[in-house]
């Protein structure tokens, strides 16, 4: 029998305790087996988790009854998806998450919060950007950190810089527990900060969802989209229309953790649209006029879009120093505009045409970037009344949609 045992910095239920006593090999933290030092038998042996793997081995393979210490709920992102993966059929002893005491410090709910983790990622780099992608893109979240590159320092700035109010929690439930509160655009702190630790980001406006949320975290794919022109504020009808907006956003594939890059924004509905999927949008465009449309129709549907005002080729390296593209909508610019953006290397590419002359060149573009090329002309028809109560079809001016997937090799 293999008992898993959560802590949170109190006492051990009796349930725990038993079966620490009787364990022959007890695997752990070294701050976990200093905490349970006082239930371990003096025979154990005591397997310190350095390599996970090997001390999970050593565990299935003790000669008796074994036990595992774990940081808080170990069926929450812990240690308990790796022993079942190794076909061990333990008993579970948890205690409260490190995300449900992080926001209790704070006096916060959290049943609307995203939590996102950062921690155990063979490709530490990817899983920081994913993890803070999500965070940016929803009102309030909690980051699960890792000692090194995936440590609070690793998100900080992002979230201060995009107005968040963020809380590192370190070392809860122990004696030199500490609760930091940064305010929206404070300089980060040259600190060491104390593992294990736990990020939570608020938006100070909607720290409180308007309704008692249904499901944890991100509510899932919005009840409509391709939305009607009359849901943005546009210019001069210079927005996507919303059957060429349709077959965008199922090219773009926006969700959760990913970032989309809306360039030649206009009125920035297809960066509203794919916020409102989860994805961290982030929106380039000339006119001032338009980047203010841009974020009124943010603020309109609830989302939050980063704004970039300027040229788009001088604004595309900046933010992508900060934050890589996962796909991007190409509606206005030039080549060299396109040329730009895939310099980025996205792995989604969506490029609206209105003139047929740019089709080749960048069908050609597409694939000298290591881009899968495909595309399509949509001329919709849309249904319009007549006079005597008829109906006709009126058809809309066409637009080709070029995409491009980067293959593997690319």
């Amino acid at each position: 029998m293999i008992t898993v045992i959560g802590l949170d910095g109190g006492p051990l239920p009796r349930r725990a305790a038993a079966a620490l006593s009787a364990a022959v090999c007890v695997a752990g933290a070294a701050r976990h087996l200093e905490a349970a030092a006082g239930h371990i038998a003096d025979g154990a042996e005591r397997v310190p988790i350095g390599d996970l793997g090997a001390a999970l081995d050593a565990v299935v393979a003790a000669g008796g009854p074994a036990a595992v210490l774990a940081s808080g709920d170990p069926g929450f992102f812990g240690v308990l998806r790796s022993l079942r993966t190794r076909g061990a059929d333990p008993a579970v002893v948890p205690a409260a998450t490190s995300v449900a005491t992080a926001f209790a410090r704070i006096g916060l709910p959290w049943d609307d919060a995203v939590v996102v983790s950062a921690h155990g990622r063979s490709d530490s780099g990817r899983g920081v950007r994913r993890a803070l992608a999500a965070a940016l893109a929803h009102p309030k979240a909690a980051v699960l950190t890792a000692p090194g590159r995936a440590g609070p320092d690793a998100f900080l700035p992002e979230l201060l810089r995009a107005g968040r109010r963020v809380h590192v929690a370190q070392r809860l439930g122990t004696d030199d527990e500490d609760v930091v509160t940064l305010a929206p655009g404070q300089e980060v702190p040259q600190r060491t900060w104390a593992d294990p630790n736990v990020v939570l980001a608020v938006d100070p406006d909607r720290a409180l969802a308007p309704a008692m949320a249904w499901m944890p975290g991100h509510q899932g794919a919005p009840p409509d989209w391709a939305l009607p022109a009359e849901s943005f504020e546009h210019r001069a009808s210079l927005i996507t229309k919303p059957e060429v907006r349709a077959l965008a956003l199922a090219r773009l594939a926006p969700r959760p953790g990913t970032v989309v890059w809306d360039v030649g924004a206009g009125s920035g509905s297809v960066a509203v649209e794919c916020a409102r999927f989860g994805a961290r949008a982030v929106a380039f465009e000339r006119a001032p006029d338009d980047c203010e449309r841009i974020r009124a129709n943010a603020r309109a549907h609830g989302v939050a879009v980063e704004v970039h005002q300027g040229e788009a080729a001088a604004n595309l390296d900046a933010a992508a120093a900060r934050l890589a593209p996962d796909a991007a909508f190409i509606g206005g610019g030039d080549d060299a505009v396109a040329s730009a953006v895939l310099a980025r290397r996205p792995e989604r590419v969506v490029v609206a045409l209105a003139s047929l002359d740019r089709v080749r060149p960048l069908h050609d573009m597409l694939a000298a970037a290591g881009y899968a090329p495909d595309g399509t002309q949509m001329q919709a028809s849309r249904l319009s009344g007549l006079p005597n109560g008829s109906l006709r079809l009126a058809a809309a001016n066409p637009v080709t949609l070029l995409w491009g997937t980067r293959t593997p090799s690319a």
